[in-house]
């Protein structure tokens, strides 16, 4: 470039020749001609010692066999955000809130229910890539003035052929939802069928092994193995696992502006002394009977999700529809103690068979009608199912009012529009009509804050 340069100041200058006398054009020449020269020493002295440190041998100190090499001091940048959320909650004064006819997750109830201002579910996110190989992520749930590692795993990179092993803690793969976090939901609350089969969502400490097809047709295969201590299952400190599940995903576009996705999902879980805790609304007054159960559950969830936005753009304009329904059976033995003797215990201690059979599901859409606000409707239903038991042992004198065993169909219809003032921010507005509980009709009002700070990686489909 250099020269180019000069030869065109050169040319430039011999322009004006004749008009200037022979005397001056001969100096004018050799002051050019020096330069030029100059130029040309100065630039092969440089290329000569680029070219001497290209070829000069790196020296560093061998890292030892089998040891990973150092990284340098104030290498490691990792990708951290934090997930502000909070909302404020209207709803009925229920002292123990259930889905009745289903076991309560995780104990008492279902979280996430309270009444008023509340720290909804926060989060602290770090990730970023170990080596070439491998990459981690680390997710704490901030909760009703607690810390949960809600994630905690490593991810291969470089398995090839469209193979990925996870291991550690993480969400499951199986359904939809489940793997999506909090922030992510287009309403301010998990599903009645979520709250119901998991609590809020399914996670387990073990692997997970995933295949993508080379194929135009996306399709996805995972199967996961883990310790299995989340509801349904409980932790029976084993050496062996405790919960598997399979799944499968297929989807593709449809023209430039359609996309879709279905999915199939078995889990299979066993519980050892599950607890819950059932009431026998009697003539004398209710009375709390524990119940323990030990045995095997499976659930099969199937689901679809269909997005629509003009020539595949977002932004200005969008529309999502998605549902999943479920089949869980479980069978095995029920313990029911009780120290009343009035109790559905038949005044001691007792000991049965129960097989139980549940369905349900959720369907809801989402429409983006103009930049940053959205409205969307969901309409949740769950089925009590069929529960076998033997009468003679366990629960002979079940007062029909009993909430886990009424024949009772839980439903909730929810309406909420929210406000984007940018993708770090959105504020929500939601309605819901909630009628999980029998005999109780529950008009909830929710107003939800989502605040994302720093760096966030984009959502799943």
């Amino acid at each position: 470039m250099h020269r180019i340069a000069l030869l065109a100041v050169a040319s430039t200058l011999a322009l004006p020749a004749a008009a200037a006398s022979d005397e001056d054009l001969k100096v004018l020449r050799e002051e050019v001609a020096q330069m030029k020269k100059s130029y040309e020493q100065r630039i092969e002295a440089l290329e000569q010692r680029l070219a001497a440190a290209e070829s000069a041998p790196v020296k560093s100190q061998s890292p030892q066999d089998g040891a990973a090499p150092a990284r340098a001091a104030g290498g490691f940048n990792p990708e951290v955000s934090l997930i502000l959320q909070g909302q404020y909650r209207r709803m009925k004064d229920v002292p123990e809130r259930s889905i009745t006819g289903y076991w309560p997750a995780g104990g008492h109830g279902h979280g996430g229910d309270e009444r008023g201002l509340t720290l909804d579910h926060s989060e602290l996110i770090v990730s970023a890539n170990i080596d070439p190989w491998y990459r981690g992520m680390l997710n704490v749930a901030l909760k009703d003035g607690e810390a949960e590692v809600e994630e905690a795993w490593f991810q291969t990179l470089g398995l090839g052929n469209g193979f990925t092993l996870k291991g550690g803690r993480f969400l499951s793969g199986i359904g939809y939802l489940n793997e999506q976090h909090p922030h992510a939901w287009d309403f301010a609350d998990a599903p009645l069928m979520t709250k119901a089969l998991f609590g809020e969502h399914y996670g387990k400490d073990g692997l997970q092994l995933k295949w993508v097809a080379p194929t135009d047709l996306f399709l996805e295969f995972g199967a996961e193995v883990g310790r299995g201590a989340g509801f349904p299952g409980t932790d029976r400190n084993r050496n062996s696992a405790g919960a598997g599940a399979i799944f499968a995903h297929v989807g593709d576009d449809v023209g430039r502006s359609h996309a879709w996705r279905a999915g199939l999902s078995w889990l299979s879980t066993r519980a050892k002394d599950r607890e819950a805790h059932f009431e026998d609304t009697d003539a004398a007054g209710p009375n709390e009977v524990e119940g323990l159960f030990t045995g095997r559950s499976r659930t099969v969830v199937a689901d679809f999700v269909w997005k629509w936005a003009p020539e595949g753009n977002p932004k200005q304009r969008n529309f999502k529809f998605q549902t999943e329904l479920f089949r869980r059976t479980e069978g095995g033995d029920l313990a029911c103690a009780s120290d009343v003797a009035s109790s559905p215990c038949l005044g001691g201690p007792g000991l049965g068979k129960l097989r139980s059979s549940q369905t349900g599901g959720y369907a809801q859409a989402v429409w983006q009608f103009m930049p940053r606000w959205r409205v969307g409707y969901r309409f949740d239903w769950l089925n009590s199912g069929s529960k076998r038991y033997d009468p003679a042992t366990v629960f002979a004198a079940l007062d029909p009012a009993n909430a886990y065993f009424a024949g009772y169909r839980p439903k909730r219809h929810t309406l909420m529009a929210d406000w984007s003032q940018s993708e770090f921010s959105r504020l929500r507005l939601q309605y819901a009509r909630d009628r999980s509980m029998q005999g109780v009709t529950d008009n909830q009002v929710t107003l939800q804050y989502i605040m994302s700070l720093g760096a966030h990686g984009a959502h799943k489909f």
